[in-house]
């Protein structure tokens, strides 16, 4: 029996011997030798060799790189289970379950994560919840402390921060300043958005950084401070324009550790005058209704847009190109370009003020105003859907047109009808109308009472030109039967009401009349007769007065047959189909006339071909 606890841990050796001695008097004692082999049982917990550990880890280290090695011990067991828990499972891991290194699983980054806080657990068993055999576990703190190295250059500040993969990078956009043609700047130039100033990229480290000049002061200008980077002159500058200086900063322990950036300089004239409004104050309307992107109004009275402008003398027009609006100590309004105000959001008060810079771009000089902004009652304002016409309007539109042409189409058909039916007031009025309507033509140098003809005295160069001319000249003289009557010699027509110049029938002048054309007649019909003979006639006519006897040279195309286009053909028979009177007698004149224009056309033809010649005949015609 154990007469007390075993505790193999304790036991200089798991084995036991035991000696039983057997005795019985009167009988030889006998001595047996037991062996007892003691068990080792699960019953001490694992431990580590202290509760927290700290380890150092530089940033950017390789992944898979070991960084600690933390080991349990267990009296009782062999191997131990090991299991990392961090409170951001994502930089470290360990190598193995039963392997404690712990090794790096991502990249580190001190500007992201400065410490990292590990817990790692151990136990003697695999999986000890899920047999019923005891187990024992064990907990240790590790804290990671991720150290900055020196892996950036110096930023030039401001700057824009950027990632590039796994590098981050921080951009400036420069720097710049103006100075004045030929005048020095004392002390440090004032620079924007600051002063040259560079910081060491690396969050945790600051090293020092020192400043040069590497490009682009030729004549030695400018100068910069090694340690501090301001930038001053040396003399002035002489000629304008923009002056461009790289400038390079670097750290003083590790050169390969810099950066560069761009100062530019504009030299330019010294500005003079600044901005300037018209005037100091303002006053300005607007509707109480008024809906944004409204202008801001001139006056009450009318909706004149309100607009100021600012004068700069150094300009000959007092305009400077380089003038820019802005609005201050105001979210009502905005200002444009061209000096107009435009309405932002709707206006809740009855008034407010705000001020008008004028900024000179280049120099940056500006001059500013004060406007006051009145709310005047409410204005009715049309709105964009009622401009323009609706589809009810245009409905509305077709429909008077259309009436309008079912209308004309009915007048036109009532005059039509009148027409071929014969209407016996109209047909009074084609022939009371129709020798006024064929003597409309365009005259020139006639007389009523006589007129004369001489045709032989037209000259060499009359008949050539005539001849040349491809294109005949419609006459200006009269026709044969459109005798124009002088004004006193004028009748009262009984059919139409009116004065006319023709001789109308019943007349007691009628056979004169028509002895007058049966005259004109005879003379053209000799005229053209002696054309074709080749000779030259003057032509003489008596009147009842034989002492008042005129004289006058007609052209020689009077009464030539004219060669007209389709148009005139047309528009000369629909006025013959007007104004003569279907009913009334042909005369005689007129039947003569139409045979003598048929006869010559042959004769014409072959003169055409033979050419512009002058016969004998001719030349003996103009000798006479």
């Amino acid at each position: 029996m154990v007469k007390k606890g075993l505790d193999y841990e304790s036991l200089p050796s798991p084995l036991l011997v035991v000696w039983v001695q057997c005795s019985k008097s009167s009988y030889r004692s006998v001595n047996v030798s037991v062996e007892v082999l003691v068990d080792n049982v699960n019953d001490n917990p694992p431990n580590f060799a202290q509760n927290h550990y700290v380890l150092e880890v530089n940033e950017l280290t390789p992944v898979n790189t070991t960084v600690g090695l933390i080991e349990a011990t267990d009296v009782d067991s062999t191997p131990l289970y090991y299991r990392l828990e961090s409170t951001t499972d994502k930089y470290f891991q360990l190598e193995k379950p039963t392997n404690p290194k712990i090794v790096v699983k991502n990249l580190l980054d001190f500007d992201v994560v400065q410490k990292i806080s590990l817990v790692l657990h151990v136990q003697d068993t695999f999986n000890g919840s899920a047999s019923n055999d005891p187990f024992f576990t064990s907990v240790a703190t590790i804290t990671v402390v991720v150290k900055d190295v020196d892996n950036r250059p110096p930023w030039f500040q401001p700057c824009l921060r950027t990632n590039l993969g796994n590098a981050k990078l921080c951009v400036s956009t420069g720097y710049k300043t103006k100075v004045n043609l030929t005048e020095k700047e004392e002390g440090a130039l004032v620079l924007e958005p600051g002063p040259v100033f560079a910081r060491d990229g690396d969050r945790n480290r600051s090293e020092i950084i020192n400043y040069r000049i590497l490009r682009g002061n030729e004549g030695n200008i400018f100068q910069i401070d090694e340690e501090t980077g301001n930038v001053t002159m040396t003399k002035a500058a002489d000629i304008i324009g923009p002056i461009t200086l790289t400038i390079l900063a670097f750290q003083v322990t590790n050169k390969d550790q810099f950066a560069v950036t761009q100062l530019t300089i504009d030299v330019m004239k010294r500005s003079r005058n600044p901005p300037r409004f018209e005037k100091e104050r303002y006053e300005a309307f607007i509707y109480s209704n008024s809906v944004p992107e409204s202008m801001i109004l001139r006056d009450r009275s009318t909706n004149r847009p309100f607009r100021v402008r600012a004068r700069d003398e150094d300009f000959g027009s007092g305009v400077n190109p380089d003038v820019k609006y802005e609005v201050q100590y105001s979210s009502y309004v905005n200002v444009t370009s061209d000096g107009f105000m435009i309405l932002k959001r709707v206006v809740k008060t009855e008034s407010f003020a705000l001020q008008l810079r004028a900024v000179d771009t280049v120099t940056g000089e500006y001059g500013s105003a004060a406007v006051s902004v009145q709310v005047i009652p409410a204005m009715a304002i049309p709105s964009p859907s009622n401009i323009g016409y609706r589809p009810g309007d245009m409905a509305l539109l077709g429909l008077v047109m259309a009436a309008l042409l079912v209308l004309c189409l009915i007048v036109i058909g009532f005059l039509v009808s009148l027409l071929l039916k014969g209407n016996s007031s109209v047909r009074n009025l084609c022939e009371c109308l129709s020798p006024c309507l064929k003597s409309a033509l365009p005259r020139s140098g006639h007389r009523d009472s006589l007129q004369f003809t001489n045709n032989g005295f037209q000259t060499e160069g009359d008949q050539s030109r005539r001849c040349n001319n491809s294109i005949p000249r419609r006459s200006t003289f009269p026709q044969a039967g459109g005798r124009v009557l002088p004004l006193e010699r004028r009748s009262h027509c009984s059919s139409c009401g009116v004065y006319n110049n023709h001789i109308p029938k019943g007349s007691p002048s009628a056979w004169q009349a028509r002895k007058d054309r049966e005259d004109e007649d005879e003379y053209d019909k000799r005229m053209k007769q002696r054309r074709r003979q080749g000779q030259k006639t003057v032509w003489f006519k008596e009147s009842k007065d034989s002492s008042d006897i005129e004289v006058e040279i007609i052209p020689d195309t009077v009464g030539r047959v004219e060669e007209e286009t389709e148009e005139e053909l047309e528009g000369e028979m629909a006025m013959e189909d007007v104004v003569r009177d279907p009913a009334a007698p042909r005369r005689e004149s007129e039947d003569e006339q139409e045979n003598l224009n048929t006869e010559p056309e042959e004769e014409e033809e072959e003169e055409e071909k033979k050419g512009c010649k002058v016969t004998n005949k001719d030349k003996e015609g103009q000798e006479g």
